[in-house]
């Protein structure tokens, strides 16, 4: 099986072809293809300036054969078009540029089928590792379904000590979002929201923060401060909110799932009369792009999504070369954007 790829329309390129330009041989021009470190530096550049002159590109199934790898990572997340995991692939993608890596995006749609496939190597053979977002599968499952490839996991489902994992603090950011709203004189303070059926742990743990830092500051709170909706969405948001105000229930600020729910929250209380945030504090939760553009400008709790993804690839590196010790756990750093949405009651 030879090296080929598609150069220009109706021409293939082949490794010979290079090799013939460079003046080289083709063992030479295979060395610089698979990173070979012995290959000096003029004899490098001399050879990729005639790959990139004829625009050749190793066949992946060649490259395997030869090395053993493909130059490929997975990336696995629940959905592409939620704005987080939208943000979070491309920080992921970049970094993996940076290594040589190209990455593979598939989203599992929450579904646990699908997440399975996922750890039973659907994608052995095809990619070097997996960065792995699971939402439904426990720390025992996936303890269970071990899988041969090296994988890292994010975010707050499961943690099994076999595996490595990478996610921010969500009670502690949670905690440091109602202190900074009790201190900007807020003192009816919701979570919003609490979504049915959400097989995610993260809620649950922002939720626990929210709890604790109010429960600390002798701040009174109650089921009725907890707003649930029946899904994800802005219009689930929406709806949840409204019915909420309908009921009668009041707040002066409100520390949201995401910037989603904070979107509708804006629209919610613009509709209802009330100032942002002078009669209503708004705090969104993900840094997305949907904050730094939205009117007014959201404070939004930041999860350093560098950082997630510089520390998954390091991990994951580190087992691809080899490492098979116990799973190694990162916290990644998070901070409070404030922008135009939080501020002291006028």
């Amino acid at each position: 099986m030879s090296d080929m790829s598609s150069g220009r329309p109706g021409q293939r390129v082949r490794l010979e072809d290079v090799a013939k330009l460079a003046g080289v041989s083709m063992k030479t021009v295979s060395n610089v293809v698979h990173d070979y470190p012995h290959v000096s530096v003029k004899m490098r550049e001399r050879v990729q300036a005639a790959i990139d002159q004829l625009g050749y590109r190793p066949n992946l199934t060649a490259r395997r054969l030869a090395t053993g790898r493909t130059g490929m990572l997975a990336l696995a997340i629940p959905e592409i078009d939620q704005p987080y995991f939208a943000e979070l692939a491309r920080r992921i993608g970049e970094e993996a540029v940076r290594r040589g890596y190209r990455v593979i995006v598939e989203q599992t749609l929450n579904d646990a089928d699908a997440e399975r496939a996922v750890i039973r190597d659907r994608e052995e053979g095809l990619v070097d590792g997996v960065i792995f977002q699971p939402a439904y599968m426990d720390t025992m499952e996936i303890a269970r379904l071990r899988p041969g490839t090296p994988l890292v996991l994010l975010g707050e489902a499961g943690r099994p000590l076999t595996a490595d994992h990478v996610m921010i603090d969500n009670v502690a950011a949670a905690r440091e979002a109602v202190e900074l709203l009790l201190g900007q004189g807020r003192t009816r303070i919701a979570f919003f929201g609490m979504v049915h059926g959400d097989p995610t742990e993260s809620t649950h743990l922002r939720l626990l923060g929210y709890q604790e830092a109010l429960l600390a500051a002798g701040v009174r709170t109650g089921p009725e401060l907890v707003i649930e909706t029946d899904g994800f969405a802005i219009d689930d948001g929406v709806a949840a909110l409204s019915a909420a105000l309908d009921a009668g229930v009041r707040f002066d600020a409100l520390v949201c799932r995401d910037d989603l729910f904070a979107m509708a929250a804006l629209k919610v209380l613009d509709r209802a009369g009330l100032r942002v945030p002078g009669d209503v504090s708004v705090l969104g939760w993900d840094d997305t792009a949907l904050a730094r553009y939205s009117t007014p400008a959201l404070s939004s709790i930041s999860p350093g999504k560098e950082a997630i993804a510089r520390m998954a690839l390091e991990l994951l590196e580190d087992r691809m070369a080899g490492y098979d010790g116990v799973g190694r756990h990162r916290i990644a750093p998070h901070v409070i954007i404030e922008r135009e949405t939080t501020g002291h009651p006028t």
